[in-house]
């Protein structure tokens, strides 16, 4: 067998554990190095992997010629910068989502990583999930028809992030979800966001976005909800779908839809009736998600293959959020999205 890849994860906070238990159990990637400023976190982590390095040094980790790829974990704020110099130093690397906080600095690191021929992927987890792959699988078949509209719900009580609002925390889930499947992107944004808890951060908002064949999709992002809500519904013409990551049945399938009479009435119009029918339940693949997508990294490292959520995956998400927060401190105004 080739010789393990050998990752460094960047940052041990809330995230960051998962990805370092992901990397430490693949068969083809070594858990090099773990690096935090936490001298008690960095400690937990060579007690629990024995033989990984730790430092509080991001220099020690971009110095080391033995490390291939970089996981990155740290507060959104620090990824333009800190995966520039990633990408500078010649590693390959996966940055959790948000890619950057400005457009801009996500398409810099787009760039660089093509100029240095490096795999630079985002932590877009929900391209993943088999259920997610399920009903984009779905979509591109046609099994649902023409897709009319979608609506997510990604809502809980807490956790209240003091860096980043409701929007830019939880939606770029959401954002990546529904361009994975539909295939495109979005052409406007309307947003409006609310401060109800008397903070500088929007902790509820509720997001529009149009696309380019006339599907509309609406997303509400909430830290402020009784119940863990993580949910999608897709309509189509013939079928409708709806994917629940928090329910035992993570993708349901329904027969139902609006279609015309067969006759016309008297002024030559069609009238429209509901259909209903059967409700189907797939069978969905047990993959944990984090371990598929830690894994893809590490598959693209070593084939040189375009990751599924590459940096300009991470981009188009990056400018579908600053136009929502463009909307929203504009009262909902409508924001064009430039290709």
């Amino acid at each position: 067998m080739a010789d393990k890849i050998n990752l460094a994860v960047v940052g041990s906070g809330y995230w960051g554990p998962n990805l370092i238990r992901n990397v430490a159990s693949l068969p083809d990637a070594l858990l090099h190095t773990v690096c935090d400023l936490n001298a008690k976190a960095l400690q937990t982590n060579a007690e629990r992997y024995p033989g990984v390095k730790t430092t509080p040094n991001f220099a020690d980790v971009l110095a080391d010629p033995d490390i291939q790829g970089i996981v990155l974990a740290t507060p959104a704020h620090l990824h333009a910068e800190m995966g520039k110099q990633a990408l500078e130093a010649g590693k390959h690397l996966m940055v959790e989502k948000p890619l950057a906080l400005h457009a801009a600095d996500a398409w810099t690191l787009v760039e660089l990583a093509r100029e240095k021929n490096l795999r630079l992927m985002v932590g877009h987890v929900f391209e993943y999930n088999p259920a997610v792959i399920a009903l984009r699988d779905l979509v591109a078949h046609g099994e649902l028809g023409k897709v009319l509209y979608l609506y997510s719900s990604r809502l809980n009580l807490g956790i209240v992030r003091d860096d980043l609002n409701a929007m830019w925390n939880l939606a770029p889930h959401d954002f990546s979800i529904i361009n994975y499947v539909l295939g495109k992107t979005p052409i406007k944004v309307t947003a409006r966001g609310f401060r109800l808890l008397g903070r500088k951060l929007e902790d509820v908002a509720f997001v529009t976005l149009e696309y380019p064949d006339g599907e509309v999709a609406h997303v509400h992002v909430s830290w402020l909800d009784p119940g863990k809500v993580r949910s999608m519904t897709v309509v189509g013409e013939s079928k409708m779908a709806v994917y629940d990551d928090v329910s035992d049945v993570r993708l349901k399938i329904y027969d139902k839809g609006v279609m015309p009479d067969s006759l016309p009435n008297d002024f030559g119009e069609f009238k429209l009736i509901t259909r209903g029918g059967d409700i189907l339940i797939p069978k969905i693949d047990g993959t944990e998600p984090l371990r598929a997508e830690c894994a893809h990294f590490v598959d693209c490292i070593r084939t040189g293959k375009t990751p599924t959520s590459d940096g300009v995956d991470g981009y188009r998400v990056v400018q579908m959020l600053e136009a929502a927060q463009q909307s929203m401190e504009h009262d909902g105004a409508v924001v064009e999205i430039s290709k």
